[in-house]
């Protein structure tokens, strides 16, 4: 009988995936992650840890399972909480979650499960993992999960082939009405419980007032740049070699404050983010406002009416080569080589076509159609077909 330790959040989705274990044979222990402390900036009652605790021990009790919690805050603050400040200080938009399953679900946590002589590390993810066999070797495949609503295999681009091996998704191949559905015949207290929002294990915070504690707030000024600036209308060089012709596409706009208009104030530019809209507190515009670029050295925001405006717009992203990771390191490109692939810039979006090029130092990624708010820090992840086969962080 082999040992799992399922991840039991306290949510709907890990309830099932312990009791579908259970089903299959598994010998199944339970562990809550405790990764917070600070309730100061956690927006009243959104993620109180102790329910979802007790949930969770609720849900063993009910499924008869071993149970007990690990504080893993102090490792949560390192190597999650403090990375974040440091990359908003740069003025770079993190994506948590896709950190937390990296550094925390499948690398701490694993660690502890396998101490506790765990064969394998379960989750409530909506993600499939198949295996295959190339060149002798097993080769482990991270594809989306059955319900294309719910896929969440975006959050696990960074994982390895080593995590992948210990790793089960036992409900990867249901939708949520079907966990939902099982949740309710098992009588779990979890079948109706809300999905969590917000930061991994956080919950619900108030971005600002979270960044707070490390950033100080800055006083400076939001600028209001035209759709028909000359700036977007800079001609093509067509005698560029590949590499420059898509370091010229990827690179940041030479945004300056003279090139715009004064139509608010803000309190720190690395409090902000591209493509975002709410928050500005801008009023009197024919439409909304976006920002199209921050500046963390000049503390400036630089913003466009409406999401169609052409400083949102880019038609490629580089990444550096050492924030490249391949899932399926037998696909990695060489230098010279070029591949189409399905590409997605943030969760939830759309699969875009887009084709890799690689280089010495980066891999650019150029895509058909023009995408909006390319955003430096989040993930890039490619696809082909259902399966993830790389991710990098947008530099």
């Amino acid at each position: 009988m082999k040992r799992v330790v399922v991840g039991l959040s306290g949510g709907v989705d890990s309830s099932v995936a312990a009791y579908m274990l259970q089903q299959q044979g598994y010998e199944v222990i339970g562990l809550f992650m405790k990764n917070w402390h600070d309730d100061t900036v956690t927006i009243s009652n959104e993620c109180p840890w102790l329910e979802d605790s007790n949930d969770a021990l609720l849900v063993a009790e009910k499924l008869g399972i071993p149970f007990q919690t690990v504080d893993l805050s102090e490792e949560y603050k390192e190597k999650i909480v403090d990375y974040m400040f440091n990359e908003y200080e740069k003025g770079r938009t993190p994506n948590p979650d896709v950190l937390c399953n990296r550094e925390i679900k499948f690398d701490v946590f694993m660690k502890i499960a396998l101490s506790l002589g765990a064969d394998y590390v379960a989750t409530g993810h909506y993600c499939r993992k198949t295996e295959i066999n190339v060149n002798g070797e097993t080769v482990y495949q991270l594809k989306a999960g059955a319900d294309t609503n719910k896929d969440q295999s975006y959050f696990l681009c960074q994982l390895s082939q080593e995590q992948l091996a210990k790793s089960l998704f036992p409900i990867g191949e249901l939708t949520k009405p079907e966990v939902r559905e099982i949740a309710a015949q098992m009588d779990l207290i979890t079948a109706d419980k809300k999905d969590s929002q917000g930061l991994c294990f956080i919950g619900k915070v108030r971005l600002p007032e979270f960044l707070q504690q490390k950033l100080q707030p800055k006083e400076g000024v939001i600028i209001q740049i035209d759709k028909n600036d000359p700036i977007y209308t800079i001609q093509k060089q067509d005698d560029l070699a590949l590499e420059e012709a898509l370091q010229a596409e990827s690179q940041k706009m030479p945004y300056s404050p003279n090139m715009g208009k004064v139509v608010g104030k803000h309190q720190g530019a690395h409090y902000f983010t591209t493509g975002q809209r709410k928050g500005l507190n801008v009023g009197g515009t024919t439409d909304p406002l976006f920002i199209i670029a921050t500046n963390v050295e000049t503390n400036t925001i630089y913003t466009g009416l409406t999401s169609q405006h052409p400083g949102l717009f880019k038609k490629a992203l580089k990444i550096e080569n050492e924030e490249l990771h391949w899932i399926r390191k037998d696909l990695a490109l060489a230098n010279g080589e070029s591949v189409n692939y399905m590409v997605r810039i943030r969760y939830r979006q759309p699969l875009q076509r887009a084709t890799l090029h690689q280089f010495e130092n980066a891999l650019y990624i150029a895509f058909d159609e023009p995408q909006s708010a390319i955003t430096e820090g989040q993930f890039a992840a490619w696809y082909l077909k259902d399966e993830l086969i790389g991710s990098g962080v947008i530099s």
